[in-house]
């Protein structure tokens, strides 16, 4: 059921957390599937309902730093560097877990990935729930992430008993994810903190990486059932599309298109990449619906924020064509 955002109806949703159910709700990044995190029945509903393997773990939601103190058993310099400038906001930090975090919440190691919200929605979902808020992306695994409420709806019908109906989400992609080993810093998942940013604050470099288990890093992810393929430009499916009745091309800005037959939108009118990936997301959901033989997907530069929406991209491209293990 979707219900709007208000005190009221989110002190509802609290209870169902308190009580051991689970509830959708908005972030800033895209909406998730939360239940008390210290609640292995709870949690173990959420890989249920998902369809998730058990092994993929699920990232912990906070209102408060002082929380970290019951979930963690380290804490370094770099970390804080990271959450006095990143928190709350769209970075997720792997650390080392309490005895108190279930295993079923990270998925069987002995790390667990936090973040804090910025979203007032989700803040006071967890503040009123007075517990961490396990919470994946709202969609059924390997599917595209949910960025409004009716996309949750359309997944789930009746299996959530509250969605809390926040508007379309500020990033419309996940979090970046990153884990802290001697002071270094390793990029985890590629996400709506830019690479660059996480740089400039630690006046260093830092490595993309898979040394640690996190979520989102499945070579396919976040896809549509239609197959989808990627492209620079244009001439390069001028003959591709000819193959299939139904196209559906999706470019990066707005373009000037001269094939027939074919049914086009763009993410961004201008080309923004900030806004391209708000809509990346919810324009493939869209065209997925309409059941088309295929959608041709434009990239963008692997620059800042479009390293991830190149990321999201390609993994959805790899459940349809296949991928080489790095």
């Amino acid at each position: 059921m979707i219900l709007k955002a208000n005190e009221e109806n989110i002190k509802k949703a609290s209870e169902i957390i308190k009580k051991g159910g689970l509830v959708a709700f908005p972030t800033e990044t895209v909406y998730g599937l939360g239940a008390n995190a210290l609640n292995k029945d709870a949690v173990i509903k959420i890989f249920e309902i998902k369809e998730r393997p058990l092994f993929d773990p699920l990232i912990v939601h906070i209102d408060d730093i002082k929380w970290l103190e019951k979930l963690t058993i380290e804490f370094s310099d770099v970390a804080k560097k990271l959450i006095e400038k990143f928190w709350p906001g769209p970075l997720t930090i792997v650390f080392r877990k309490s005895e108190i975090v279930p295993y079923i919440t990270t998925g069987g190691l002995e790390t667990v990935a936090i973040r804090m919200p910025k979203n007032e929605i989700a803040l006071k979902l967890i503040r009123y729930s007075n517990v961490p808020i396990a919470a994946p992306s709202a969609n059924k695994f390997g599917y595209l992430s949910p960025t409004n409420a009716q996309m949750v709806c359309e997944q789930f019908k009746d299996s959530i008993e509250i969605i809390l109906d926040g508007g379309k989400t500020e990033f419309g992609i996940e979090s970046t994810i990153v884990y802290i080993e001697n002071e270094e810093v390793h990029i985890l998942r590629i996400g709506a903190i830019e690479i660059e940013e996480i740089e400039k604050v630690l006046n260093k470099n830092v490595k993309i990486s898979q040394k640690v288990k996190s979520p989102g890093q499945f070579k396919y992810h976040y896809s549509p059932i239609t197959k989808l393929k990627t492209f620079k430009k244009l001439e390069e499916i001028k003959d591709e599309i000819k193959k299939y009745n139904k196209v559906v091309i999706l470019t990066a800005k707005k373009e000037d298109i001269n094939f027939e037959d074919v049914i086009y939108d763009y993410f961004s009118e201008s080309g923004d990449y900030r806004e391209i990936a708000k809509n990346l997301f919810e324009k493939l959901y869209f065209y997925d619906k309409i059941k088309a033989d295929i959608i041709f997907a434009q990239l963008v530069e692997e620059k800042g924020i479009g390293r991830a929406i190149v990321d999201r991209l390609k993994k959805a491209e790899n459940r349809h064509y296949g991928y080489q293990e790095q």
